[in-house]
């Protein structure tokens, strides 16, 4: 199974060198110089590592085969990937582990299916297809998603009200109009 490394973000200067949007919590380990990255379109690869730096948090890297602005420009977009095949650490799961799973409720109503992992500054978001076709997404926190249980096929939630696209079907308020009329 390939996984998402980085995805390559904007150019940075004149010489190659572009911004990643980092996927991985390990970047020291998968992005060293010498280093050669598969690549999702594979036409835009191999790439191989030139130059790695980072800069108030944000990696920077130089390919061998872009040597200049407009090359690296052109891989705006591209992802860097690796083959793995499952984590190996027991708090910790490649998005294609999740995909897939059942999401249900702690007393075991299923609620929909995993269809992902959405990357965001603050935590990871479950994607979520609930039962009636809404798209949910749910933070990926343990106090919302105490249990993955990965051979077991499910993910249970312990969903805050509201969070649910369900949960608006389960509620049946009359709210104001303009008068404050009922």
């Amino acid at each position: 199974m390939e996984l998402t490394v980085a995805r390559i973000g904007r150019a940075h200067g004149l010489r190659g060198e572009v911004r990643l949007d980092l996927r991985t919590d390990d970047p020291a380990t998968r992005l060293q110089v010498g280093a050669r990255l598969a690549t999702v379109p594979p036409a835009a690869g191999p790439l191989t590592l030139d130059g790695v730096r980072t800069q108030n948090g944000a990696w920077y890297v130089r390919f061998a085969e872009a040597g200049d602005r407009t090359a690296a420009e052109a891989l705006r977009g591209v992802e860097l990937v690796v083959d793995a095949d499952v984590s190996d650490e027991e708090d910790a799961w490649y998005p294609h582990e999740l995909a897939g799973l059942r999401a249900e409720l702690a007393d075991g109503t299923v609620v929909g299916t995993v269809e992902g992992l959405d990357p965001s500054p603050a935590h990871d978001l479950l994607v979520v297809r609930e039962t009636g076709g809404e798209r949910t997404l749910v933070p990926f926190v343990r106090a919302i998603v105490p249990v993955v249980d990965v051979p077991g096929g499910r993910v249970v939630l312990d969903p805050p009200g509201g969070l649910l696209a369900r949960d608006a079907a389960l509620v049946d308020v009359d709210l104001p109009d303009a008068d404050g009329e009922a």
